[in-house]
């Protein structure tokens, strides 16, 4: 067996050994109760090693439990029940979603059996290709970020504490979908307003919040108490609202303004208000913290605006399904395939008591593909949601790592 084989195969094996003595993360329960779910860190030394180069003294494994995955996999399986007679294209290949239906069907199948765990991975080893994705640097590694559920406390109605309003799609805004027959139409939608008989763009952030116009036209849905954290709504594109009675309510994205994103980091970084070294999200968010007077110039830089709608599950990624805490990923819809069943594997923070990075460690993982972002566009980026909570919150703000990632398909399923 080659090293590449070998590579997988000892990964696959200690996954499905490991996840046995894993107490499991509960799944299928209301968005309300479910816990916050962010994966402790496992160490996994020579888990940076690609397929090709000489093996060291461990393989790198799954870092989560088994029921994330069956929880993801099933997600995808509903979508392809959906969508019928598409071909996504993968690098040089074209894959039907036919295939990537029988692909998760026969990998649930194995790990789902009462066969040895030899037998799975010998099963999954033979059964499966494991596609590389080259990304965009010269070293063929992709950019992995992480994106979060952020919880807020909230108000139904508007009170001194709560007066940060979370808006519903403006009944004035356009969207004008391509026309596919319409050859001079190719690039996205478009979103505005009528004014004068003419699409202009819709109003901007600081149009909204500090100017006021969207005021009195009743489209706030909740409040919240915090504009800082009301901005991270907006970047996530989903949270979790905590009323005064200890209730959760669910909101996921409606529709943006159609205006690009700017991230307010790039902001502070361009004035000299913080370095380099501070430019991850935490960071920013004290920054902010420390100096009220001028958050609401900090984020007017950022025009894109976002609209909610509340919904009675999990946040919903961009197949219109909920998204799996550690499982689901976001990339480019135009580069990888919907629902696919992928492999990754890159490094990871590991906090002190004060919430300080002291380490990165290697971990990789069965992820499942199922949102997508503004932010995430060409074949170097992937978003990997990494759940709900101050410790999610922690993680994703400050992954920016490179990786690798391997799409599975099913051999011979042409």
């Amino acid at each position: 067996m080659n090293f590449y084989r070998f590579f997988i195969a000892v990964c696959i094996l200690i996954l499905i050994a490991a996840c046995v003595a894993r107490i499991e993360t509960p799944v299928h329960q209301p968005a309300a109760t479910q816990p916050s779910a962010t994966a402790a860190p496992l160490p996994a030394p020579d888990s940076q090693i690609r397929p090709g180069q000489e093996a060291g003294s461990q393989a790198p494994i799954d870092d989560l439990d088994l029921a994330s995955l069956e929880t993801a996999i099933e997600r995808s399986l509903q979508y392809y029940e959906k969508v019928k007679d598409q071909y996504f294209h993968f690098g040089n290949r074209i894959i039907a979603i036919e295939e990537l239906k029988a692909s998760l069907l026969a990998f649930r199948t194995i790990i789902r059996s009462a066969d040895t765990t030899e037998i799975k991975m010998n099963k999954i080893m033979d059964g499966f290709d494991f596609i590389p994705y080259n990304g965009q640097s010269d070293k063929g590694t992709v950019t992995f970020t992480g994106y979060y559920v952020p919880v807020l406390e909230g108000s139904p109605v508007r009170t001194s504490r709560y007066r940060y309003p979370i808006y519903g799609k403006p009944d004035d805004l356009v969207v004008v979908k391509p026309d596919k027959t319409d050859g001079r139409r190719t690039n996205g939608i478009i979103i505005g307003r009528l004014e004068a008989g003419e699409i202009v763009p819709y109003y901007s952030r600081s149009e909204i919040d500090r100017k006021g116009l969207l005021k009195d036209r009743r489209l706030e849905i909740l409040w919240v108490d915090d504009p800082i954290e009301l901005h991270s709504l907006h970047v996530q594109g989903s949270g979790k609202i905590r009323m005064p009675d200890g209730g959760i309510v669910v909101v996921s994205y409606a529709q943006s303004n159609g205006l690009p994103f700017r991230p307010i980091s790039k902001f502070l970084l361009e004035q000299g208000l913080i370095s380099a070294r501070d430019i991850r999200y935490p960071q920013v968010k004290n920054y902010l913290r420390e100096h009220p007077e001028g958050i609401d110039e900090v984020l007017s830089y950022n025009d894109r605006y976002v609209f909610f709608r509340k919904v009675d599950r999990d946040p919903i990624g961009s197949l219109q399904l909920p998204v799996t805490s550690g499982r689901t990923i976001a990339t480019d819809p135009d580069v990888f395939p919907k629902g696919a069943l992928a492999f990754i594997k890159t490094q990871k923070p590991m906090f002190d008591a004060k919430g300080q990075i002291k380490q990165w460690v290697p971990f990789s993982r069965f992820v499942l593909n199922q949102d997508a972002g503004t932010a995430i566009k060409g074949p170097g980026r992937v978003d990997v949601f990494c759940g709900d909570g101050p410790d999610a919150e922690q993680i994703a703000g400050s992954l920016k790592e490179k990786g690798d990632i391997y799409i599975l398909i099913r051999k011979n399923s042409n």
